[in-house]
């Protein structure tokens, strides 16, 4: 198998996602935590990309996500961080921060152990909130592989995003 196949493959997505947001003249924010960001990456990689990327971040920790998307002590009180409700959560603020059409999220913990929280290495959440739309899903690899957590998780973000914009 040539080395071109599998890079293909992870940029599909992508560019479907990309191909989609542009046919509806929509942009996408993006908040993303154990992904690191390769779900922007992914977005950004494509010609293009300013037509419908409007920037994201890491926030990688509960301070970096208070500050830059201004959630609240008060919002996650009580809230585990590798929740659908807590990626439900950043999606909506994301997008409302930065004033896109739709807001992706992704959470979890990469790896290679679990994280604080008792979620194993391989779970994570996704969630993408748009016009009249928020849906979330969880994702559970069940390695232990944090380079291949991570490329499931920018890629499991990124389908269900390509769901959400095909309703």
């Amino acid at each position: 198998m040539s080395s071109a196949a599998p890079a293909a493959r992870v940029a599909a997505p992508a560019a479907r996602v990309a191909a989609l947001l542009v046919a509806r003249g929509q942009t996408v924010a993006v908040a993303e935590t154990s992904a690191g960001g390769l779900v922007s990456a992914r977005l950004l990689a494509l010609p293009g990309a300013s037509a419908y990327f409007l920037g994201g971040g890491v926030l990688y920790t509960g301070a970096a996500r208070m500050g830059l998307l201004g959630i609240t002590p008060g919002e996650m009180s009580g809230m585990r961080p590798s929740t659908e409700a807590y990626a439900l959560l950043l999606a909506e603020r994301v997008r409302q921060r930065l004033g896109a059409d739709w807001g992706l999220a992704e959470t979890g913990a990469a790896g290679p152990s679990g994280n604080r929280y008792g979620d194993p290495a391989g779970h994570a959440c996704f969630a993408a909130c748009g016009p009249g739309s928020r849906h979330a899903r969880t994702l559970r690899t069940g390695g232990a592989d944090r380079e291949a957590n991570m490329e499931a998780f920018a890629e499991g973000a990124l389908l269900l995003l390509e769901e959400e914009l095909r309703r």
